[in-house]
């Protein structure tokens, strides 16, 4: 099994959201962190909360897990203290690809990073994964819309054309503004939920939190 640690979170886990077990195809573990709301991990990056992540990691490995990845991608800026309490591989955010696609793109232009919340992604969160090094370009959801107002906001309710119509027009918008991005990666987990349409709309190669999932589950069959 791959462990998720999840949020506590009540907006909609639809179909290609990583919190969603039918989004793979092969099994996977939940182990929740009581209290951690979006807005304590992007927001405020809230401290207090490293240990119940690093304890919810060693449940996971208790519990058989192959390898263990979480919902969402602004954990990346605990990449080293999570990974370290276990034994199992660990990869915190899909923000870890960007030293990959950098060097898989012959160290060519920029990574581009469409992220649920610009104004809390920082240097630091780069750090974590060992991209701060890498060129990269990022590019946040508007915090009036409404992927912003579910994901980051953390409602029940989602009008879902009008999201996945903001998620395509802001990805296609920084692509097509930014013709030097090379791979464009999506740090919001929830963001695949709409990676078709995305798919549909953006030419360059695109990689998130599932393409990764995928990719670490073909390294034990």
């Amino acid at each position: 099994m791959i462990g998720i640690i999840k949020l506590d979170t009540k907006f909609p886990r639809l179909l290609g959201d990583i919190g969603n077990a039918k989004t793979f195809p092969f099994p996977v573990d939940y182990e929740k962190v009581e209290g951690a709301i979006p807005s304590r991990v992007i927001k405020e990056r809230d401290s207090s909360l490293l240990g119940p992540f690093v304890e919810a990691a060693k449940a996971l490995e208790r519990r058989g897990c192959k390898a263990i990845t979480t919902t969402c991608g602004f954990l990346a800026i605990w990449q080293k203290e999570i990974s370290s309490s276990v034994k199992l591989p660990v990869f915190t955010s899909s923000l870890i690809q960007i030293p990959w696609a950098y060097e898989i793109m012959g160290r060519r232009g920029r990574i581009g990073v469409l992220t649920a919340d610009a104004s809390s992604l920082t240097e630091e969160h780069f750090k974590g994964v060992g991209a701060n090094h890498i060129p990269l370009i990022t590019r946040g959801m508007d915090p009036q819309g409404e992927f912003h107002r579910v994901y980051v906001g953390n409602k029940q309710d989602i009008n879902f054309s009008k999201a996945e119509e903001e998620i395509v027009g802001e990805a296609s918008g920084f692509v097509n503004e930014n013709p030097d991005v090379s791979v464009l990666i999506l740090e919001c987990t929830n963001m695949p939920v709409f990676k078709k349409a995305i798919r549909n709309a953006v030419k360059v190669p695109l990689l998130d939190i599932t393409t990764l999932v995928h990719f670490v589950w073909a390294s034990f069959i």
